[in-house]
């Protein structure tokens, strides 16, 4: 239970900030999301064996870009395109609480 007393502060820093802006927990939200895209991000890139200055060049832009992104940093949705483009993967966005639109299968 290692864990549980960082937990516990973490869960006093979030309170405390609350209290003075009601939509910290929602901004705390999205970026532990950004995180959890980010290492799957990362995962990707590293199992195509393909280096941060690599995809930075690609892209166009610096590796520290790129380390910023795949630290979950907040980063534009033009960034996250541009990086899913050059490891091969398409970013696809949904609304909150909508479901992704299924492909139409044609019926032969």
């Amino acid at each position: 239970m290692h864990n549980a007393p960082m937990k516990d502060f973490l869960q006093e820093i979030i309170d405390e900030r609350t209290g003075s802006n009601p939509a910290f927990p929602r901004l705390v939200a999205e970026a532990e999301g950004r995180r959890r895209l980010a290492r799957k991000l990362a995962a990707l890139r590293e199992k195509k064996a393909l280096s941060q200055t690599f995809v930075a060049a690609k892209m166009g832009t610096s590796a520290s870009v790129v380390s910023k992104l795949e630290s979950g940093g907040d980063v534009k949705m033009s960034t996250f395109q541009r990086y899913c483009a050059v490891i091969g993967q398409t970013l696809e966005v949904a609304a909150p609480g909508r479901t992704p639109r299924r492909p139409v299968r044609k019926s032969a």
